[in-house]
């Protein structure tokens, strides 16, 4: 296995005989970003000054991208590239411009050094374009010129503004040998030599280079990368500094990787443990070996910004802190799984020491490791580049094994990702990994392989690289750490969904803010046309679905919603349309939730219903249409509670129109129905063809919806159904209805005076009996029934079964409008997004 380069304090050596930490003595050490040109290190200088350590060491990187260019410069030199002296040249250049620009009048000492300096490189390099082969000493001794450099500099700087300063070349101090564990430093050599050096330039502040050293036959080398950082905790360590500040160009060690999760927060503190393990797996942290003198001294570690000084970054410490049990989440691509499985190492010993063997003499390094108490096989992850080696030396390993059938495979799985959650409050908290795995399993995310180590502090699991951007952003948001991210899409933005819209946009900030939610409007689609975005913002939707180019593509809009690094896709469709309600299968088996007002899908052809439960059953895709039946009241949540709680249903009857309850509320005789219907119309209450509300269908549907929901599979062609349309107006144009609406008023006048006769009331009713016998109609109720009072569009079920048998459970409230039937779309949105994760 790839070894980490920190462990517990005492596996490492330490300084010899390190005395206390000096009072006041505090190390710094600035990366590349901090000291790309003349201004970045007069800002440094500044923010040095500005400080009162009582005594300041300061490790320096070299100037952004000299490194990468020195070696590009070296490997150039050595090929006989014609062109590595004008990359010589724009490298001094650089340095010289820097130099003029940094110390003005001063500068000329430093020109004359640098002058020099380039002119050992120039003929270095050209000995190497005559060698035609970089040999690593001198590539080494290349690689390290840029801290060399960015050191005197900053030094210069300093001194030349009357500061008490001192340049250190550490390659006259610091002594290392390279071993199997990385570099290790001789520590009673560094300590002695540096107390020699001390002893000659005692100065407050103290310049370092960075990246460099000498090896224990004093030729010079290099820490390797990230080995700025590494001398930076060296040097801490031999001056016996209280801390190490760390100056980058962000404000500490992030959650996750920003470039992925854009939501990701600093972390105020760290434990050395905490920040080994997101280290070791890739995240933007200080590399393992950097924290190896601190470890061993308890010293802390100070990650800072330095375009941002005042901000406190993340303190890396013995202990962090407890702000939740997971800390950050850190994901590592471009690995294999490699399986070994037979049932012949049932119970045999030796089998893994066997395989780490066979991959420690291929020299391939293990990220992760996952064996079942079966021990039927045993799972390893490598790097996707030596998966083919791996799965040759263990081929060879076992090949005895896999001769006689006692091993029968070995596997590779390419394009894995490992995602690891770390933290040291996962140590002894129930339920860290079940949210783990139920997040990941709610965003669709099969895990390949698990690895949980026994201090509990990480657990990794291997998933597919095609899902590991979803995967991370799933867990950041599921442990909290940003808010649970929704692509959300929405078909048909007539009334209801231009009243959803507007309740999104007015909703938004409240549930990024309080619900940690963040439910993006990346598409919308209306019958001719689509507009799609992917910032998700819901501002001007109407003016951009108008100026949209893009003709109605319900496949690309499917594709553009399911995007690979947002976890949840939601389909809100406002339609009612069944083309687009035909599109619901396949919508949830793909995982993708479906919420709707659409009472085609519910009450439309029993086939389809059972396909779209069990493409919801078999996907875990959520499936809500609360709004289908009473607009923004619970009645299909109601029902549904009753059955799932073990209530049996006798019996359901409502006035399930709000178009119709307004209408026959309202209706006294004394003013004209048509009059009522063309006011009703004017109002919004009814569709715009308000046929579609007088014939009784759509009460139909919702009553076939409410008998669906309790079990009784029952088709909308089973409904006796009462329309109120004159046979001979049912196939007139729109148009021409409303125009002889008045034909309606003599037929309801006789009925409404017949009803008043005999002290009772008009009512459109629904009724489900318990024999499951279905019919919608217009009836005459009793002045005292439920159904005779209600409030405009109000609507009213009411449930009789075996626990509400006597005095029915009764379900009432406004049953027609946009805005509540919107407002009970955007429940389901919530409640699904609860259901993902969302504090709602």
């Amino acid at each position: 296995m790839k070894p980490l380069a920190v462990a517990t304090p005492t596996e490492h050596p330490k300084p010899a005989a390190s005395p206390a930490p000096q009072p006041g003595c505090i190390a710094h050490k600035f990366g590349g970003t901090s000291v790309a040109d003349a201004n970045r290190y007069r800002h440094v200088a500044q923010l040095l000054i500005s400080r009162d350590d009582t005594v300041q060491v300061t490790v320096v990187s070299a100037m952004k991208g000299v490194t990468d260019a020195l070696i590009a410069l070296a490997t150039a030199a050595a090929a006989g590239a014609a062109d590595w002296r004008a990359r010589w040249h724009a490298l001094r250049e650089r340095h010289v411009v820097a130099a003029r620009d940094l110390l003005g009048d001063h500068a000329q000492p430093t020109l004359d050094w640098l002058e020099l300096r380039f002119t050992e490189l120039a003929e270095l390099l050209h000995a190497l374009s005559v060698l035609g082969s970089p040999p690593r000493e001198a590539l080494e001794l290349v690689q390290g010129l840029g801290e060399v450099y960015s050191a005197r500099l900053l030094g210069a700087h300093l001194a030349a503004i009357g500061e008490d300063a001192a340049t250190l070349d550490a390659r006259d101090v610091l002594v290392v040998r390279h071993g199997d564990l990385g570099v290790d430093v001789d520590w009673p050599t560094s300590q002695r030599k540096l107390a020699d050096w001390r002893a000659a330039n005692a100065a407050r502040r103290v310049v370092v280079t960075g990246f460099v050293a000498r090896n224990e036959e004093g030729r010079i080398t290099i820490l390797g990368r990230n080995g700025s950082d590494y001398s930076g905790a060296i040097f801490a360590a031999l001056f016996n500094a209280q801390e190490l500040h760390i100056w980058t160009d962000v404000d500490g060690v992030l959650s996750a990787d920003p470039r992925l999760v854009p939501e990701a927060v600093p972390l105020a503190a760290l434990s050395y443990h905490e920040a080994c393990e997101l280290a070791y797996f890739g995240a933007k942290v200080v590399h393992p070996q950097t924290m190896t003198p601190a470890i061993s001294r308890g010293l802390p570690i100070l990650i800072r910004n330095s375009f941002r000084p005042d901000h406190p970054g993340t303190r890396i410490a013995a202990v962090g802190d407890r702000a939740g049990p997971v800390k950050g989440l850190t994901l590592s691509p471009d690995l294999a799984l490699v399986n070994l499985e037979g049932a012949g190492m049932i119970g045999v010993p030796g089998t893994a020491e066997r395989v780490f063997a066979a991959l420690r003499d291929a020299r391939v390094s293990v990220v992760m490791i996952s064996q079942g108490s079966s021990e039927h096989s045993i799972c390893c992850v490598v790097r996707e580049s030596e998966a083919d080696t791996a799965r040759r030396a263990l081929q060879q390993a076992f090949a005895r094994e896999l001769d006689n059938a006692q091993v029968q495979s070995v596997q590779v799985t390419r394009a894995i990702s490992v995602l690891a959650a770390v933290g040291d409050g996962m140590a002894g908290t129930p339920g860290v990994a079940a949210r783990l795995f139920d997040t990941l399993a709610r965003a669709r995310v099969n895990i390949r392989a698990i690895a949980q180590g026994a201090s509990e502090r990480n657990i990794s699991v291997a998933v597919a690289s095609a899902d590991a951007d979803k995967a991370l952003r799933a867990a950041h948001a599921g442990f909290w750490l940003s808010p649970q991210t929704i692509s959300l899409g929405v078909i048909g933005p007539g009334k209801v969904g231009a009243a959803l819209l507007d309740q999104l946009h007015a909703a938004q900030p409240r549930l990024k803010r309080d619900a940690n939610l963040d439910l993006r409007l990346r598409a919308v689609a209306s019958r001719s046309k689509m507009w799609r975005d992917d910032l998700g913002a819901t501002d001007g939707w109407r003016e951009r679905l108008a100026a949209s180019p893009d003709d109605c593509d319900l496949d690309a809009f499917t594709a553009h919603l399911q995007a690979a690094h947002l976890p949840h896709t939601v389909i809100v469709d406002c339609s009612a349309s069944d083309r687009v309600a035909e599109r619901y299968p396949a919508w949830l088996a793909a995982g993708i939730h479906v919420i709707t007002p659409n009472k085609q899908a519910g009450a439309g052809p029993l086939e389809r219903y059972r396909a779209i439960r069990a493409a919801a059953a078999q996907s875990g895709a959520r499936f809500r249409y609360e709004a289908t039946v009473g607009a923004g009241l619970p009645v299909v949540t109601t029902l549904r509670d009753l059955i799932d709680t073990g209530d049996e249903l006798h019996s359901i009857e409502g006035i399930f129109s709000g178009t119709l309850a307004w209408l026959f509320n309202s209706y006294d005789g004394a003013t004209p129905f048509s009059a009522l219907v063309r006011k009703a119309h004017a109002l919004g209450y009814t569709e715009p063809d308000p046929r579609d509300d007088l014939s009784g269908t759509d009460v139909a549907r919702k009553l076939v919806i409410l008998a669906r929901e309790s079990g009784r599979e029952l088709a909308l062609a089973d409904v006796t159904v009462e329309s109120l349309v004159p046979e001979a107006l049912r196939a007139a144009p729109a148009d021409a209805f409303m125009q002889r609406l008045e034909e309606l008023d003599d037929a309801f006048a006789q009925r409404h005076a017949r009803a008043k006769a005999q002290g009772k009331v008009l009512r459109y009713v629904a009724k489900l009996d318990r024999d499951g016998r279905a019919s919608v109609g217009l009836v005459d109720l009793p002045d005292d029934h439920a159904f005779a009072h209600l409030r405009l569009t109000d609507n009213i079920v009411l449930f009789s079964t075996r626990r509400y048998c006597d005095n029915p459970l009764v379900v009432q409230g406004p049953g027609a409008g946009p805005e509540v039937t919107a407002a009970g779309v955007f429940a389901d949105i919530l409640r699904v997004s609860a259901a993902l994760g969302a504090r709602v």
